[in-house]
């Protein structure tokens, strides 16, 4: 194979690539935080799943951790583990529904229907929360609640009263509503600790 035809090869191949690292533009949000010792911020996209989102590159000498978009989120990689894990997934808003209807049957498909009848959508409030985007959780309406802490236990950690894709006991998820032109609903799953991707600055893309 001659120089010039390995140079298409390679040309085409990088074009084919959807999750691309880049440099981010003037318009585009820097990260919202300094990087943790031995990390380095990078500028994910990936136009299949819609989304762009600033992660922490890592190298700690016994283990290495970085991002890559698998399936429809953006997943955490670590050097002496298995497979990627999904920390932000990106879910698509059919025609004619609103974000919060989108929520709603996301929610519903996912949850046993004994649970999710007793759940309810609510803005989730904790921390701080980007003026560009909505937050929401699934959380007991009122009468599970009070069962709820009837029942509690002050020496164990109770398990999530809302399934996996509520309000979490022990660490941080929610459902958000990004700002841009993306028809799209993001789950974004923190955890106890501040995670290494930028939860305050995740983007959708524009609909090509």
């Amino acid at each position: 194979m001659n120089s010039a035809m390995k140079s298409i090869i390679w040309a085409s191949a990088l074009l084919a690539s959807a999750t691309t690292i880049t440099v981010a533009r003037a318009d585009e949000p820097a990260p919202s935080r300094p990087p943790i010792d031995k990390c380095v911020w990078e500028r994910l996209t990936d136009k299949n799943v819609g989304m762009a989102a600033w992660a922490q590159r890592c190298d700690f000498g016994f283990r290495q951790i970085h991002f890559e978009f698998a399936g429809n989120a953006l997943a955490i990689k670590y050097s002496d583990g298995g497979a990627a894990d999904p920390l932000v997934e990106v879910f698509d808003i059919i025609s004619g529904e609103t974000a919060e209807a989108a929520l709603q049957r996301l929610f519903l498909d996912k949850t046993d229907k004994a649970i999710s009848a007793r759940c309810v959508l609510a803005p989730y409030t904790e921390g701080t929360v980007p003026a560009v985007v909505k937050r929401y959780t699934f959380s007991p309406d009122a009468a599970y609640a009070k069962e709820l802490k009837a029942l509690a236990d002050p020496n164990e950690v109770p398990e999530p009263p809302c399934g996996d894709w509520g309000e979490m006991p022990d660490g941080i998820q929610y459902f958000e509503v990004p700002a841009g032109e993306g028809r799209k609903v993001l789950f974004v799953r923190i955890g106890q600790d501040e995670p290494l991707f930028d939860e305050q600055t995740l983007r959708v893309l524009p609909a090509s």
